[in-house]
């Protein structure tokens, strides 16, 4: 018997289902162990990035504090300002056509835009872009103010387990006393409601409300109807959203495609008007939408409530429904249990409190941020005001930022929540289509750079530059295959993943077989290439297509795809159907192109992103490390020499800030050369007083001047992409990338860690507890049955427990056939 070539693991075998407690402890609760990271803001927070933020997935609230009232902010996924632009679909032409006025551009100029024809055409072509919409479209604003002789705020708190902030005050008498806030978890509306420190009613210390329309809205657009019900404490206004620009609306005149929102603030109190003396010593009355509380000892509860739709479906006359403390409680119990099924589904318990903090606060901002019934959010979600979050139009740009919040879904255990990303690439199928057809001639579908969630019938950014980013396209449909490999759901991937995976497929194949692309006069290597491309954020297009072909990106995540699809043929049992194009896809992988490279004289040979670059880059976005992340073709799993070469990219590899605070770090874990404590410092350099972490700034020498403020992107709005940060963080306790399960691959083993349920490839959850530098015990559940595997953290001479059942370990694995909804612990 060889003892040193194996250990045996004790195995307790269930079939109840997941784990009912946390690895380790008894007493574990993610919703508790969430409340320990509640934001405190112990001034007003009279900015809007220094607000609490609370959200219910569709709509979106913003509470700041003044020394003299609360502004609460308005925004919603679902509104926008629909108006597109779709002008010059003939002078745009095609890519037959574009690509060979291109080809023939002398390639000793610096740029392609010292041509004349070109200048003019990328002018015209990025028109439509250049108009302020589409946008998201903030909803309103809602003022409590009081007297500050009678009170005093002092700050407010965020309580992310349940999403309720609290903000307090001092009342005349001195006592603290608090307004608490949240947002009903299935109906769009957001509850208030004045208590003591102890939750008992108070006298109302506010004496007076307005709302306000947004101070954006165009001049163009239909003036808002407001409703004043003073008797019954209510105040409303209803904004139509034209679907005309403005040289085609007409305002007099009914659109069956026009949109509106009613805002409605409803209070237990009755409302007056009231006059004051201004500035001036003049007396004035108060606005519209502006009235004073009916004086008395009543306690306050008030509602905010935002219908939105097709402005025939959403009401001409204002709710009457008065709020009852009764409704308060009752949307408050409901919410709260809502949080608490959400927090259920995984947690952490890290002995580092900032990465912690960092998992259950982005986590708590996702969940606000997002739900498969509403409209996907764009860059910045749902909060917004003013010309806050509508940079770039808040739209979709599907080079990584629209992508990236998603890849924290997986791992996290909350499938639910890709579920929109889902949804909005079958609302773009349509228009993919279309711009495959039309714009390539090539079957399939081809995603457009940018998007925004209206009704489109062109490509909305056909400028070829960021037009022409061949990656986007496998890129757009990657969260779709994640979806079904950490799910093991093949109805999913039957009904929602196959029809857009296999016509991203059509496109890439129809597009890698052209004759430009083939081994012609360009090459003659007998392989196909990706040309013309744009690696993302980089070079653009440029004269003689000097860096517009085989970009890392392209090829990296176009193989990702074509290895999907194979896979997806045999889940599927299509193979027969699909024959041509599977023939296809395994030729093009038997004659693809290697990724590019490039000499180091520090850090030796390296990857790059496109053929023919130099080592020294400034990237945008990190590309040479892209057949790590996303593409997952290298990773731990990889040999010694591949291994040094994705090291010697790592650490020569420059990034500006601005899309790279998820993105390399995720990246880096999934090397295991992620230093956390250097992370740590970055995560704090992002992070804003609201909790969130926004894009900054790190390096010039790329597109940034030393001149450049380094937190320009901060007042853009609240960055949606990097709530994907827990993602890094449970790369760093768990991968399983390729279908092996490696536990705490990237973590210091002195530190203690646990994590419940982290969700693994093949449908299965995971928890571990790491202590004293060893792992303790693992459970794991398999939804849908399947083979486990996972690199054993135990060592070959382990002491051998006295089991039910023993499992050898061999080759450091333990392989374990697993039936649906069984549960196993392994212990050393």
């Amino acid at each position: 018997m060889r003892i040193f070539a194996q250990t045996v693991i004790l195995l307790c075998f269930t079939a109840i289902g997941y784990p009912q407690r946390f690895v380790g402890s008894s007493n574990f609760s993610s919703f508790e162990r969430a409340k320990k990271h509640t934001l405190h803001y112990d001034k007003p927070a009279v900015n809007f990035f220094e607000g609490a933020l609370l959200g219910n997935g569709g709509m979106g609230v913003v509470v700041t504090t003044r020394p003299d009232g609360i502004m609460l902010y308005f925004g919603h996924n679902n509104v926008w300002d629909i108006r597109i632009a779709e002008n010059h679909r003939r002078q745009i032409g095609d890519f037959k056509y574009v690509f060979g006025k291109v080809s023939n551009i002398p390639d000793s100029l610096k740029v392609l835009t010292d041509d004349p024809w070109y200048e003019e055409y990328n002018q015209m072509a990025q028109d439509n872009y250049s108009k302020p919409y589409p946008r998201p479209f903030p909803c309103g604003s809602v003022l409590l103010g009081f007297d500050r002789r009678k009170a005093e705020l002092l700050g407010h708190v965020l309580d992310i387990a349940e999403g309720v902030c609290e903000v307090y005050l001092l009342d005349s008498a001195r006592n603290r006393i608090k307004l608490q806030v949240f947002t009903d978890m299935i109906k769009d509306k957001l509850w208030m409601r004045l208590v003591d420190m102890e939750g008992h009613p108070v006298p109302n210390i506010f004496n007076r409300i307005r709302v306000f329309p947004d101070p954006s809205t165009p001049p163009e657009f239909p003036k808002y109807a407001g409703t004043e019900l003073l008797a019954r404490g209510i105040l409303s206004f209803r904004q139509i959203l034209p679907s005309k620009e403005p040289a085609q609306y007409d305002s007099s005149r009914v659109n069956a495609k026009d949109k509106a929102f009613r805002l409605t603030v409803s209070s237990n109190i009755a409302f007056k008007k009231t006059g004051r003396i201004d500035w001036n010593g003049n007396k004035e009355e108060m606005k519209q939408l502006e009235a004073a509380f009916e004086p008395g000892r009543e306690s306050l509860v008030a509602a905010v409530s935002l219908e939105e739709g097709m402005a025939g479906d959403v009401s001409r006359s204002a709710p009457e429904d008065r709020a009852t403390a009764a409704d308060f409680q009752q949307s408050k119990r409901t919410s709260r249990e809502i949080w608490q099924q959400y927090w259920s589904k995984s947690g952490v318990q890290l002995s580092d409190p900032l990465l912690e903090e960092v998992w259950y606060r982005n986590l708590y901002f996702f969940n606000c941020a997002a739900k498969s019934d509403a409209v996907p959010p764009g860059l910045f979600a749902n909060w917004s005001y003013d010309k806050i979050g509508t940079a770039w139009h808040g739209d979709y740009h599907m080079n990584y930022n629209t992508q990236q919040p998603y890849w924290a879904t997986f791992s996290s255990n909350h499938l639910e929540k890709n579920l929109p990303y889902v949804d909005l690439v079958g609302r773009l199928m349509d228009v993919s289509r279309r711009w495959a057809k039309e714009y390539y001639g090539l079957p399939g579908a081809y995603f457009p750079h940018s998007a925004y969630p209206v009704e489109m019938t062109m490509n909305p950014y056909p400028v070829p530059d960021w037009g022409w980013e061949i990656c986007e396209t496998p890129w757009t449909v990657q969260g779709l295959w994640w979806h079904y490999l950490y799910s093991a759901d093949t109805v999913f991937l039957r009904q929602r993943a196959a029809t857009p995976i296999r016509e991203a497929v059509q496109f890439l194949v129809a597009y890698i077989q052209r004759p430009e692309a083939g081994n012609g006069n360009r090459w003659k290597d007998g392989n196909y290439h990706i040309f013309p491309t744009a690696p993302p954020e980089l070079y653009s297009l440029r004269p003689g297509f000097q860096y517009n072909h085989d970009c890392i990106a392209d090829l990296t995540l176009t193989k990702f795809l074509f290895k999907a699809f194979i896979q997806m043929t045999k889940a599927l049992n299509t193979e027969k159907e699909d024959a041509a194009l599977l023939s296809a896809v395994e030729d093009i992988l038997l004659h693809f192109p290697s990724y590019p490279r490039a000499a180091s004289s520090k850090y030796g040979e390296v990857f790059v992103a496109v053929p023919g670059e130099h080592d020294q880059v400034v990237y945008n976005v990190p590309l040479p490390l892209m057949p790590v992340f996303p593409g997952e073709d290298d990773g731990l799993h990889v040999n010694p020499a591949t291994m040094q070469l994705l090291k010697n990219t790592y650490y020569n590899q420059q990034n500006e800030g601005g899309n790279d605070l998820v993105f390399i770090n995720l990246q880096a874990a999934r090397l295991g050369l992620l230093d956390l404590e250097r992370f740590s410092r970055q995560v704090k350099y992002s992070l804003m007083p609201n909790g969130t972490a926004a894009n900054m700034v790190m390096q010039t020498l790329g597109r940034f001047s030393d001149q450049d403020n380094y937190d320009y992107m901060t007042r853009m709005g609240v960055w949606f992409e990097n709530f994907a940060l827990p993602a890094v963080i449970n790369e760093c306790l768990m991968q399983s990338y390729d279908g092996m399960i490696r536990l705490f691959p990237n973590w210091d083993r002195s530190k203690d860690a646990s994590f419940y349920q982290l969700r693994a490839r093949g449908a299965f959850l995971l928890s571990a507890k790491l202590a004293q530098g060893k792992v303790q015990q693992i459970v794991v559940t398999s939804e849908k049955g399947g083979k486990l595997r996972l690199l054993s953290p135990w060592p070959k001479m382990a002491k051998v427990v006295e089991t039910k059942k023993g499992i050898d370990i061999a080759n450091g694995q333990i392989v374990v056939d697993m039936k649906a909804g069984e549960t196993i612990t392994l212990q050393p």
